[in-house]
């Protein structure tokens, strides 16, 4: 029972540390706000799941990373397709109308809104400054592949930017 209630509350000390992490990615899947609450919730239950199973062998966060995306687009295949995203205004509670820098916030999350999933996954793990190494690692692809996925990536948004 100790050892328990032990791994219970390690598991809640790790979901607090990284719940921006899980928030961001079930944000960027969800379609409204009851979506996002169920991805969360089901992101939450895979980690619990595997929790266990965690042997250290990657950093905890890519470990949260790659269950949390995989979570989500597996939710999103099994349910539903998204074509509407949450306004930006809900993420985090950070964004305010007159702010320049929200607006550019705003204009970037509707540009990555347009990718598809797997370049959603790729763009967002750059921006939080992952190595090439770490996305690979986290989405299963080659170094070499998020490398020319990134450019790709890149000029596809810029390309949306100036249309």
């Amino acid at each position: 029972m100790r050892v328990e209630k032990e791994r219970e509350q390690a598991f809640l000390a790790l979901v607090k540390e990284y719940r921006r992490l899980i928030y961001k990615v079930c944000y960027l899947y969800a379609k409204d706000e009851e979506h996002l609450k169920d991805l969360h919730q089901e992101v939450l239950v895979n980690l619990w799941q595997g929790f266990d199973g965690f042997k250290g062998d990657a950093k905890i966060s890519s470990w949260i990373y790659r269950v949390s995306l995989n979570t989500c687009i597996s939710f999103h295949r099994k349910h539903d397709k998204i074509t509407d995203t949450l306004p930006l205004e809900n993420l985090f509670g950070l964004v305010s109308e007159e702010d320049e820098k929200a607006a550019h916030l705003r204009e970037m999350y509707r540009l990555i809104g347009q990718l598809n999933r797997l370049e959603k996954a790729i763009i967002m793990l750059w921006l939080d400054e992952r190595s090439y190494e770490e996305i690979a690692e986290i989405t299963g692809l080659s170094r070499n592949n998020i490398a020319s996925k990134l450019k790709r990536i890149k000029e596809k948004l810029n390309i949306l930017a100036n249309q």
